[in-house]
């Protein structure tokens, strides 16, 4: 009955773990192998059948009868075996069955443990070349633990997943039992254990959701080129159709948005804009800054930077919220882009250079290096943005245009 039970366990594993049967075969034969070894030294002489089907097991121990006997485990003397069965002679193989009861229970409880940490590490191997091969594929998931730093994710075969909180779109918000949609970014081995990271937050991601809703770029009619994403915030992505017949942007967005729509719910309303793919630079360049309309564009390619002037209400447009049109578009492009406003000849302004009696000149060279020689440039740009393109403190600028916007109001006032 031991012996039932614990071939029984065998094949609760098997069914459990789906293990393939040649597998199961070789696991179980050497997990007995190992505990014979343990028991007689050698396990050489020992035939062992097993019949998962059946749910038992049989193991045989062959012996030469001799005379005298040198090595207990091989030899078995013609002494004993006479009391047994007269018939054998000096020389001929004896076989028994070794019966479980043998192994006493410490050696079955061996067995059983040996057996799970065999199967698990089956298992795990099993995950990971399942979801190495999974790299970049969507995956929905159930939510099964929510903590500060990452999320439990489970899959349909109850595998572990993590999500963690910098792979979360930031309004990201999930709860126990939440269905969720997430692309396979990474998978590595740590202590023997498969760790399978999800993103949401990556380009990818994004060209999966593309490629689920948009069925001309699924069936290769259209081919995403390049996708920047600023997650929560803003994307851009350009397409191109290798049919003439097909609209690649009328086709992303679909009929009133409909296409479009489901993907921005699933990237908690992330601005979506899309664009024609071109290898014209310049045309590129204008199309990646839409909706500001450009006056002029000038291309340093040793630099790789870009200067694009504007008109003074394009300015905004180009920069867009916290400057996030721009950043996109830099990185769509491939450069650096600085934006120079176009000073209306009627338009009312002050040279950077009148306010160095109270702005230091070092500061006026940093914001005239980045194309604002004038009081208004400056202030047409937001904050962050001239903080990082003129590598300056936030408490600097936040003073510069406190100094700027004070000019401007005392000639109202007057």
């Amino acid at each position: 009955m031991e012996g039932l039970n614990l071939i029984s366990t065998f094949a609760e594993f098997k069914e459990l773990k789906n293990i393939d049967r040649p597998t199961m075969m070789s696991v179980l034969e050497d997990v007995f192998r190992s505990q014979l070894i343990k028991m007689y030294g050698s396990a050489d002489n020992f035939d062992i059948i097993i019949n998962i089907d059946k749910g038992d097991f049989e193991i045989w121990r062959n012996r030469e009868v001799v005379e005298e006997v040198e090595d207990p485990n091989t030899q078995i003397s013609l002494k004993e075996v006479s009391k047994i069965d007269d018939s054998y002679e000096v020389g001929e193989s004896y076989t028994e069955e070794v019966k479980l009861s043998e192994f006493g229970r410490r050696g079955i409880l061996t067995l059983r443990q040996n057996l799970a940490g065999r199967i698990m590490d089956i298992e795990k191997a099993n995950v990971y070349a399942k979801y190495l091969d999974r790299v970049g594929e969507i995956l929905v998931g159930e939510v099964y633990q929510v903590w500060k730093k990452e999320v439990l994710v489970l899959d349909e075969e109850g595998n572990e997943l993590l999500l963690p909180k910098s792979e979360q779109i930031p309004s990201d918000y999930f709860h126990k039992g939440d269905t969720v949609r997430a692309v396979v970014s990474s998978v590595e081995m740590r202590n023997n254990t498969p760790v399978i990271t999800l993103s949401r937050t990556a380009p990818k991601f994004l060209e999966r959701l593309f490629e689920q809703d948009v069925p001309e770029i699924y069936d290769g009619l259209i081919t995403i080129k390049k996708i920047v994403r600023i997650p929560g915030e803003r994307a851009k992505v350009a397409v191109e159709s290798y049919d003439d017949r097909i609209d690649p942007v009328g086709a992303c967005v679909g009929v009133k948005g409909s296409r479009i729509h489901g993907i921005v719910r699933e990237l908690r309303n992330e601005n979506i804009d899309i664009i024609n793919w071109t290898t014209n630079p310049q045309l590129l360049i204008q199309r990646a800054l839409s909706p500001a309309k450009i006056s002029s564009i000038k291309i340093n390619e040793e630099e790789k930077r870009v200067g694009v002037y504007l008109k003074p209400n394009e300015v905004s447009l180009a920069i867009g919220k916290g400057g996030s049109n721009i950043k996109l578009a830099g990185m769509l492009i491939g450069y650096e882009i600085d934006v120079f406003r176009e000073v209306d000849e009627d338009e009312e302004d002050v040279m950077l250079d009148e306010f160095n009696d109270e702005i230091d000149q070092w500061i006026i060279d940093s914001l005239k290096q980045i194309g604002c020689d004038t009081a208004k440039s400056v202030l047409a740009i937001p904050i962050p943005e001239l903080v990082r393109r003129a590598d300056l403190e936030e408490e600097t600028v936040a003073e510069v245009i406190r100094i700027l916007r004070a000019e401007f109001e005392n000639d109202t006032k007057e």
